[in-house]
């Protein structure tokens, strides 16, 4: 994704504690924000890869990645191509869903390919995957029911194809 000089940019680290707040700190002492971040563990659970969203022109850009290959629990450092790699979120959405909007706002989830995953007599919960325009079209259509709640991963994404972000460098 690089809409409005985004970048998303993959992190593979070392899986010990500190290493989110370091990545994160450098951002903030650099004066960098992170529109969006997401990290989990990776199939060795030794790594885990962080996912975030940052705004600059190229050479921001190149700063960014040049402070984050100094960190000693950064393993590799890559920007996602757009064109190239695959970008999902989730999204939990808890909707006022009185009797007679339920109807309406399930064939909504149905056209969307999201899930109604909790129901309380006056709200559904519905979980939504996709890229950001996606989402953002569901949130807009819920909006004249009324949102209760809303929360966002963050981006996650990998690069397309045979390509793999990995601690050895082999692709797989």
């Amino acid at each position: 994704m690089k809409m409005d000089n985004r970048h998303v940019i993959s992190v593979l680290v070392e899986n010990q504690a500190g290493v989110l707040s370091r990545v994160s700190g450098l951002f903030s002492r650099r004066g960098y924000n992170i529109d969006s971040l997401s990290v989990g563990e990776t199939a060795d659970p030794k790594f885990s890869r962080i996912t975030l969203v940052a705004r600059g022109d190229e050479h921001i850009l190149e700063q960014i990645e040049k402070q984050l290959n100094k960190l000693i629990d950064v393993i590799k450092v890559e920007t996602l191509d757009p064109d190239s790699s695959v970008f999902r979120e989730l999204a939990l959405i808890k909707i006022n869903a009185q009797t007679g909007a339920r109807a309406s706002i399930t064939e909504i989830v149905d056209i969307f390919r999201a899930k109604i995953v909790d129901v309380s007599s006056s709200s559904l919960t519905v979980e939504i995957t996709g890229d950001e325009s996606k989402i953002n079209a569901f949130i807009d259509l819920m909006r004249p029911y009324g949102i209760k709640e809303l929360v966002r991963s963050g981006l996650t994404a990998l690069a397309r194809g045979p390509h793999a972000l990995n601690e050895n460098e082999e692709e797989v």
